[in-house]
């Protein structure tokens, strides 16, 4: 297996660190007695948690009163998660390529992005800072974004063909949403994006149970951690060292045990 951008150095070190049962417990994920036909509780979950870790002010509970009982709240407190739910629909009923991606954050970022700039690659410089202003990242140069890009979906669609182990498969989860959210490609929801294509990936690769797992809400859970991991590889992004990946490539096994 031939891939351009999605690192494969750790494989070995990772194999001999995830927790063993994986497959038996993720066989063991299964719907919550809250869904219905026309609501998820996972969704619910997911869409919440991605956007907590975010910094949107939503609950839980509110949000699914919200969606499952139809008890109304201020537009501005459901909208964003809403679009995220939405998109996490969309997202399960299609494969997971370049174009399905780009229609994907056209719908999460329907209250988040600029119109002419939902779907599109950014053009400016992108950094990531903290909350007291200090640079904590800088994502690629804008001139490298289409063709990173294009080898990060050239290297999905290989992953997506080659038979691999369940363990293997969440060791490239990770990865794509290590790689992309280090790309960073668009001007907002980036990190909502990488969430979902992790998930989509696993789906893509393991079957439906694959959205039952509370990947994200485990990462919010374990936010200071979650950063503290992607801050690992280094500041500038054609100086990042994936050989200190490992931290965060364990952490997606947490979510289905």
């Amino acid at each position: 297996m031939q891939l351009t951008i999605i690192p494969t150095t750790l494989l070995q070190s990772y194999l001999l660190e995830v927790p063993k049962g994986l497959q038996e417990a993720f066989d063991a994920l299964h719907d919550a007695p809250l869904s219905t036909p026309n609501f998820s509780f996972y969704t619910s979950v997911a869409s919440v948690f991605s956007s907590k870790i975010e910094g949107e002010n939503i609950e839980l509970d509110s949000y699914i009163k919200h969606k499952r009982d139809g008890l109304p709240f201020l537009p501005d407190y459901t909208k964003k998660i809403d679009d995220l739910y939405q998109t996490y629909e969309f997202a399960q009923q299609r494969p997971l390529n370049k174009e399905n991606v780009v229609e994907a954050h056209k719908l999460l970022g329907k209250h988040l992005v600029a119109t002419a700039w939902q779907g599109r690659y950014r053009i400016q410089n992108m950094y990531v800072s903290t909350e007291d202003g200090r640079i904590e990242y800088v994502a690629a140069p804008p001139a490298q974004v289409p063709t990173e890009m294009a080898s990060f979906f050239s290297d999905l669609e290989t992953l997506q063909n080659t038979p691999m182990a369940i363990e293997e498969v969440f060791f490239y989860a990770s990865l794509v949403h290590l790689v992309f959210v280090k790309i960073h490609p668009w001007n907002d929801g980036n990190g909502r994006t990488a969430r979902l294509l992790e998930k989509w990936f696993l789906a893509q690769k393991l079957g439906e149970k694959a959205w039952f797992m509370q990947s994200e809400k485990m990462y919010y859970q374990q936010h200071s951690v979650y950063y503290q991991n992607l801050r690992r590889l280094g500041l500038e992004y054609n100086e990042l060292d994936y050989g200190k990946a490992l931290p965060f490539l364990l952490m997606l096994p947490q979510a289905v045990r």
